[in-house]
């Protein structure tokens, strides 16, 4: 297994911390304004990286689908920088392999939608071609304003074209993982390549064993996808939860890995996705067999 502490995701030794901190749309009727600075505080007084100094915390933020033009990535990258008032991004992902078709003046784009669904139009020629977008992200390591580059809700297939026309190969993939959806297919796909996993959603369901080790279900799901060699962001704006969430490292037996990992199935056949796009986009953008749309 792992060391879960740490993993290594760059072939120069880059390490990336097992646990971080999810931030995405905090409840608003449960946490008041400002609270993600809150979490973000103490996520880092309890060890979530090892110091307060820039260069000791690993700041990850993401490529929004409107973005997607070559020569608008620059431009959100610039937008982000300014809102974290940061001169550089550690990591720099792209959300979705797939584009929203902008609307208004730039920079600050909208999303074009369809005026009776009310869903986001798919600009299905720039989501194809989505090894262009990247290119230009690319072209952002060279500024020194990112250091590196990876993706989010890739399936296998995206993956494995994106090294056929890159300079350089994604760091990570940031995908949907939990014991009730273990995507050992895509993880394997990923870590054969040399891609790191991270996962989001990593709380899906109650494991089994955590009586036995005196633990809260949340920490065993967590440890066990850390000893699967992916890490975690677990999303809170509880001060308590976020405590609990970083103490999740501890021996866990053979047999109790095992039966987490196999809890719907050895390859995860009965598996349960929590983000389907399917009806929201009108296409599997998870598709495994093959690339949609």
């Amino acid at each position: 297994m792992k060391d879960p502490v740490t993993f290594q995701i760059t072939e120069d030794g880059a390490r990336l911390p097992g646990r971080g901190l999810g931030t995405f749309q905090p409840d608003p009727a449960r946490y008041p304004d400002k609270s993600v600075k809150q979490s973000v505080l103490t996520a880092l007084k309890a060890g979530y990286q090892s110091g307060i100094p820039r260069d000791e915390i690993i700041i990850v933020s993401k490529l929004e689908n409107v973005y997607h033009a070559p020569e608008d990535v620059a431009t959100h990258l610039d937008i982000s920088l300014g809102n974290l008032g940061l001169d550089y991004i550690d990591i720099f992902i792209m959300h979705f392999s797939y584009a929203y078709k902008k609307k208004g003046p730039g920079p600050y784009f909208g999303t074009e939608r369809d005026p009776v669904t009310n869903r986001p139009i798919i600009d299905v020629e720039l989501s194809r071609d989505f090894p262009r977008t990247w290119q230009a992200m690319e072209r952002l390591v060279d500024t020194g304003k990112v250091k590196h580059i990876g993706v989010s809700n890739f399936s296998s297939p995206k993956v494995l074209r994106l090294p056929k026309s890159c300079r350089i190969k994604p760091v990570l993939n940031q995908i949907e993982v939990h014991p009730h959806w273990p995507q050992k297919g895509l993880v394997k796909t990923c870590q054969d390549n040399s891609v790191h996993v991270t996962a989001f959603g990593p709380l899906g369901c109650v494991p089994i064993p955590s009586l036995k080790y005196g633990r809260t279900p949340a920490q065993v799901f967590l440890c066990h996808l850390l000893l699967r060699g992916i890490s975690v962001i677990p999303k809170s704006n509880s001060p308590e939860r976020i405590l609990e969430n970083f103490d999740c490292i501890f021996d866990m037996a053979e047999e109790n890995f095992d039966e987490i990992d196999n809890l719907v199935g050895e390859n995860g056949e009965r598996g349960v996705r929590n983000f389907d796009s399917l009806e929201y986009l009108g296409f599997d953008n998870y598709n495994e067999e093959v690339e949609e749309p």
